[in-house]
């Protein structure tokens, strides 16, 4: 298997709960957590999943409809491509409800988290993740896809206020709405809160060995 060098899933989840509830806020549910998973999609195909699946492991998959060249089980046959075994050496626990729906349809990556770090099937070709950029959304290399989607809060003065969006980030998913008011003044700051705090519940505390990784604005 490959060790990738990839923030744990508690790094991920300030960022992600933060741009959960820029969503909510504007009345999407692209980006949202589930009692066992968290969900992200671009809103032009591009996804990714977490799914914990006990208070230690988890596994990332998703697909990039452009620049995953990985075909995994059924998109093989679909498409006519040679298979990339995405679970080639993987423990059994990482093919447990592999499900990309509500997402989308094909796998072009799958990574597992075993509590301390992250590993994927050895293959040659690109499965797409960089390019679904997980780690820009969750804030990782800085707030700016996330003010890329706060822009047309309808209260909103100019461009969103950094330090609010870097504080929003460093809440990890304990969102006020003082917190996110600053960020999309005028949207509906209760479901915002509501979708943010959500990753507390889901799978927050579960897979998250480690220390959070603050935004970089």
């Amino acid at each position: 298997m490959i060790v990738l060098d990839l923030p744990s899933p508690h790094a991920l989840r300030g960022g992600w709960a933060a741009l959960a509830a820029v969503y909510a806020g504007r009345g999407w549910t692209d980006v949202r957590a589930l009692p066992d998973r968290w969900l992200y999609h671009d809103g032009g195909g591009n996804w990714a999943t977490l799914r914990f699946h006990d208070a230690s492991r988890a596994v990332l998959f998703g697909h990039d409809h452009e620049y995953s060249e990985t075909y995994f089980g059924a998109a093989a046959e679909y498409f006519g491509e040679e298979e990339t075994d995405l679970l080639a050496g993987a423990p059994d626990w990482w093919s447990a409800d592999l499900d990309p729906s509500p997402s989308g349809e094909w796998i072009g990556f799958i990574y597992g988290w075993d509590g301390s770090t992250w590993r994927r099937a050895p293959y040659a070709k690109p499965d797409g993740f960089d390019s679904v950029g997980l780690i820009r959304a969750c804030s990782l290399e800085g707030t700016g896809f996330l003010a890329e989607f706060a822009q047309e809060a309808l209260g909103l003065v100019g461009d969103p206020d950094p330090e609010a969006l870097a504080a929003l980030v460093a809440a990890d998913a304990d969102i006020t709405p003082a917190l996110l008011e600053a960020v999309v003044p005028g949207w509906d700051i209760a479901a915002g809160v509501a979708a943010g705090r959500a990753f507390l519940a889901h799978g927050g505390a579960s897979g998250a060995r480690g220390p959070n990784q603050p935004a970089r604005g």
